[in-house]
């Protein structure tokens, strides 16, 4: 069974710096896509990164390029998302999740990924 587990979510002043883990298990094909979500209270889900298994690549939001980034240590299964520059609006539950497809083309639709995790909690505020 694939399990997702986050983990790096705390609370940060606006500015700082935080990197979220997700260590993912139990995979029965080397060919998926991991991504990270968000959601705030009263907002929908939305995608802010994905990184493909086969090469490495990457895909972002406009709004939050720049200010994070997607990585991962294929060695131990982990993918990380690094975010700087935190503003209280970042403030949310960050998830990870996998998507079993060959495919390098990234996508951040939410109803693209069958796996998931229970999230972290980041919050940004002084």
């Amino acid at each position: 069974q694939l399990q997702l587990v986050e983990s790096g979510g705390d609370l940060v002043q606006p500015g700082g710096s935080l990197r979220l883990s997700c260590a993912a298990s139990g995979f029965t094909s080397d060919y998926y896509t991991i991504g990270w979500f968000r959601q705030a209270p009263g907002k929908e889900r939305e995608g802010i990164s994905c990184i493909a298994s086969s090469d490495g690549s990457t895909y972002y939001r406009d709004s939050l390029k720049g200010r994070f980034a997607i990585s991962r240590d294929s060695a131990k299964n982990t993918v990380f998302l690094q975010m700087n520059s935190l503003k209280p609006e970042d403030t949310a539950v960050y998830y990870c999740a996998a998507r079993m497809t060959i495919s390098t083309i990234g996508t951040l639709s939410p109803y693209e990924y069958e796996y998931w995790g229970q999230g972290t909690q980041v919050t940004v505020s002084s």
